[in-house]
């Protein structure tokens, strides 16, 4: 019987790992430990490995894995930056994602964001707490219908967003590599980032991070917004620059930003730190910051997207094991 170990299960994943087990006829090990060097050997008599972590996964572990024959690792989420791909092709290992699991969810979670910091709740909730009843400039929100959204990534995620947008009578610009015709029903593509961020009120970014967008929006990009920005990262921390950021928010020049990933997550993100003393300060403004809602990495958190991620992740890997590559191979 095929084996697969699974790391970094979560209580709610372990019934959908094993029904999935018991659909398939595969014996599965589940552990709560995510994948690291202390951890690798685990999977020792197993055939497929697969994990849902942010933590930075690189060498030795892949060669570990291809000693143990090991011939593939399945992400159980879409974004793969913690992963040395070229590590991995190096030792022979595949790396696969989950790629579209959910994009409504994120799509839902981004307009609820961006109508959070439209009508200034970041503004209105601690005076009412503070028991201040009066109105003023600093509550006033505007009206979506009149505002442009910029779309960075018209993926499956970002075409969503677009077409909730649109549907409350808002104009949507977007960029992206590849642009999908089928899209331009609900939005207009634009030639460059540049071109989006110049027309829009709202940024909203649903890339994966790469080599070439790594601080895509850093100091200068954010010159280039309209003063008064709303910009909404949930994509990948590392997108933007977040001293540029938070200066260009005390600047006035971004009014206000909602983040769902941080670039320095990866020590934090998924644990609880209430009884621990967190030591990255720039994290801390984050949280915070008056003009900034963050949020961690919570966006895609729906029972459809647990469900769609841990079925993803299991088929990538037992696909591997069969027929030796898989659709959602990303090196």
């Amino acid at each position: 019987m095929t084996k697969i170990i699974v790391y970094a299960v979560t209580a709610e994943e372990k019934p959908l790992v094993e029904a999935w087990a018991s659909r398939h006829q595969v014996e599965v090990k589940l552990v709560t430990e995510e994948l690291t060097v202390d951890t690798v050997d685990l999977a020792a008599g197993f055939d497929g490995v697969s994990t849902s972590q942010v933590p930075r996964i690189e060498e030795p572990i892949f060669s570990r894995l291809h000693d143990l024959g090991i011939k593939q690792i399945a992400q159980r989420s879409a974004g793969v930056d913690m992963y040395d791909l070229d590590q991995a092709k190096e030792n022979g290992i595949i790396i696969t994602n989950v790629p579209t699991y959910s994009p409504v969810s994120i799509a839902e979670y981004t307009l609820g964001t961006i109508i959070y910091l439209n009508r200034r709740l970041n503004n209105i909730l601690p005076r009412t707490k503070a028991h201040n009843f009066s109105r003023s400039p600093e509550v006033r929100g505007r009206v979506l219908k009149d505002l442009t959204l910029a779309v960075i990534g018209a993926g499956h995620i970002g075409q969503e967003l677009a077409r909730i947008y649109a549907g409350l009578g808002g104009k949507v610009v977007a960029y992206d590599i590849a642009p999908d015709p089928a899209a331009e029903k609900y939005l207009s593509f634009v030639d460059s980032v540049e071109d989006a961020v110049a027309q829009a009120d709202i940024v909203s970014l649903h890339m994966p991070l790469t080599k070439d967008n790594y601080h895509m929006f850093d100091a200068d990009l954010l010159a280039q917004c309209k003063e008064g920005t709303i910009l909404v990262n949930n994509g990948r921390g590392a997108l933007v620059d977040t001293d540029a950021l938070l200066a260009a928010i005390d600047s006035g020049h971004i009014a206000s930003a909602a983040l769902d990933t941080y670039e320095a997550e990866g020590p934090y993100v998924f644990k609880d730190w209430s009884d621990k003393t967190v030591e990255d300060e720039r994290l801390k403004t984050l949280i915070n910051h008056s003009k900034v809602l963050y949020t961690p990495h919570l966006a895609y958190y729906t029972d459809d997207a647990i469900k769609a991620l841990v079925d993803g992740g299991l088929d990538s890997t037992l696909e591997v094991i069969e027929t030796g590559d898989a659709k959602n191979r990303v090196n």
